[in-house]
């Protein structure tokens, strides 16, 4: 399990799985953020708490910071899915213990014009974490 929290301790999140790998997006918002991202479905592997501000893009999505630090914490699908999951990512950047998520693969992830993954060049994230 790898936990979170936002700087002043009033957001906190839980992933309670083994990430596949984390990604960072080129996303006219995400590399504004310069958040690292792990993925999955809220409530099966990803559980939060603590009052949030919400910024809303669009339809499809929103971010989620916390109101008296400022910290981005999570993103969630504004809508389920068609098979009922909403998806959710946490921002990695806040891991309580930095050390244990440093050999987690790390992707990048077209969100400006292709929307898709772009090829894996071996990276973990201790290789982006500075």
């Amino acid at each position: 399990m790898i936990s979170g929290s936002c700087h002043c301790g009033a957001v906190t999140w839980t992933f309670d799985a083994t990430p596949e790998g984390a990604t960072a997006c080129n996303c006219t918002v995400c590399r504004r953020y310069g958040s690292i991202w792990i993925f999955a479905d809220q409530d099966a592997t990803i559980s939060h708490s603590g009052s949030t501000s919400v910024y809303h893009r669009q339809r499809a999505i929103e971010f989620h910071f916390c109101p008296t630090c400022g910290c981005l914490t999570w993103w969630r699908g504004r809508r389920p899915e068609p098979d009922g999951r909403r998806r959710m990512a946490v921002n990695l950047r806040l891991a309580d213990d930095p050390d244990s998520v440093m050999q987690i693969p790390f992707y990048h992830f077209d969100g400006l014009e292709t929307f898709e993954d772009l090829p894996r060049d071996g990276k973990r994230v201790a290789d982006m974490w500075f």
